[in-house]
């Protein structure tokens, strides 16, 4: 019988999600990959029991994170049926629909027919009565945005979700989202944007559009698929994911300049008492916009690893620096 850490809140920083009441742990953990059905019950089941344990109280999943599509919620909701029920209400959960689930033309993007479909079915995965945060995955060219936001206002007004969220927006769309969801009386709560130390299309605006409508951010693939760790620091190794077939990340993106670019950041980490990882989400979190910043573990102790970023947060101006030198952005 699992019974959480009687210490869990004690270290772990919580950050306020905008203008908004919620506060998000700085580190959440995502189940992207890791708890698809080509892994162990036992070992995800072991990295949920410790990322509680440790405060990680947002658990962050979407209707097509598996491998197959649905499977990461379904063992969410194992694991939360026999561990986790009794602190429901110390945790957030969320998720996300947009992406291909079932054939047909209602099976993706941000119809309402796909949305409200894909939250039952969530939810249903999950066994729970409600999510803290829906998100639309990703913006519809295709379906009026009003409609796509009117959607999320549904599931909330519906008490399925207590708050609304958008994932891969770009800064305009996003500011049309938050006036419809203002007006309608849901507010936009978060947006969740790829953002790292090597993919900073976020402070092109959407950052500063986050900051002016009052929703906050958290950071996806903050360690930009482990080439923000020591993995890579003498190129490809083999049994990596660049090595692999992902589609995510390959070997070509793997270059001599950015391998020195990762040394060099490896240097700065080593100096600040930390892992290449570590520094590479405290620099994420530098900016109190961006609320969290989610991670995915393969086991316990690389979820250890990265908690451990949380008792260095703050930079000196000569550090943020030579972190810009470092990237050629000075």
């Amino acid at each position: 019988m699992y019974s959480a850490h009687p210490g869990r809140y004690d270290t772990m920083p919580y950050r306020r999600v905008g203008r908004s009441g919620l506060k998000l742990p700085a580190l959440s953990l995502g189940l992207w990959h890791n708890f698809g059905s080509d892994r162990g019950l036992d070992t995800q089941r072991a990295i949920l029991r410790c990322a509680f344990d440790l405060g990680v109280t947002h658990f962050d999943l979407a209707n097509n994170y598996g491998p197959p599509p649905g499977e990461a919620e379904t063992v969410f909701g194992r694991v939360f049926a026999e561990d986790f029920a009794p602190y429901r209400d110390e945790i957030v959960v969320s998720t996300k629909a947009g992406y291909l689930m079932w054939p047909g033309p209602y099976g993706e993007w941000g119809s309402r027919k796909y949305l409200l479909a894909s939250l039952d079915q969530s939810l249903r995965r999950m066994r729970l009565g409600h999510v803290d945060i829906f998100y639309s995955h990703r913006y519809d060219p295709g379906t009026p945005l009003e409609e796509t936001m009117g959607a999320l206002h549904t599931a909330v007004q519906q008490g399925k979700a207590l708050y609304a969220g958008i994932s891969n927006y770009p800064a305009e769309e996003t500011r049309r989202a938050a006036t419809i969801l203002r007006e309608l009386g849901t507010p936009l709560l978060i947006h969740q944007p790829r953002y790292s130390m090597l993919d900073r299309a976020a402070e092109d605006g959407l950052l500063d559009t986050l900051r002016e409508v009052g929703s906050g951010a958290i950071a996806y693939s903050p360690l930009a698929q482990g080439l923000l760790t020591d993995r890579y620091l003498d190129g490809v190794p083999e049994g990596s994911r660049a090595a692999g077939t992902s589609p995510f990340l390959t070997a070509d993106a793997v270059t001599d300049a950015l391998v020195s670019r990762l040394r060099s950041l490896n240097e700065l980490a080593v100096e600040r008492g930390q892992s290449l990882a570590q520094l590479a989400l405290a620099w994420a979190l530098r900016d109190d916009t961006v609320a969290s910043a989610v991670v995915g573990a393969s086991s316990v102790r690389q979820l250890r690893g990265s908690v451990e970023a949380m008792a260095r947060l703050e930079f000196s101006d000569a550090e943020l620096r030579r972190v810009e030198a470092i990237l050629g952005k000075d």
